[in-house]
């Protein structure tokens, strides 16, 4: 399972071993990582479980796109580059260490 670290805004880091095949919303929400929510439930609808993907990692998880974009103008913290919604990122072998932060 590959292993994924959100770093908080005080700098505080969780880490989890997500699932292949689940997405990081997720495993956020079942991690009890602060401030990723999922109101919606990973339907694209909420923008609740915005993360900033760490720049090493942006080509291998790639842009938001569509919809997606669309949402991350609505967060509450704002688009920023490496902006993603934690339930359109899928965990595989290639995120196997992953670090997104929780704007």
């Amino acid at each position: 399972m590959p292993k994924v670290t959100w770093i908080l805004k005080d700098g505080k880091e969780v880490a989890a071993e997500v699932p292949v095949g689940h997405n990081l919303m997720e495993a956020a929400v079942a991690k009890n990582v602060p401030n990723v929510i999922g109101e919606c439930g990973g339907c694209l609808s909420c923008a609740t479980c915005h993360v900033v993907v760490e720049g090493e990692w942006r080509d291998a998880v790639g842009a938001a796109e569509g919809s997606e974009d669309d949402m991350l103008e609505i967060t509450e913290a704002g688009k920023m580059d490496g902006s993603r919604l934690s339930c359109q990122i899928i965990a595989g072998p290639a995120l196997d260490g992953l670090v997104v932060r929780v704007p």
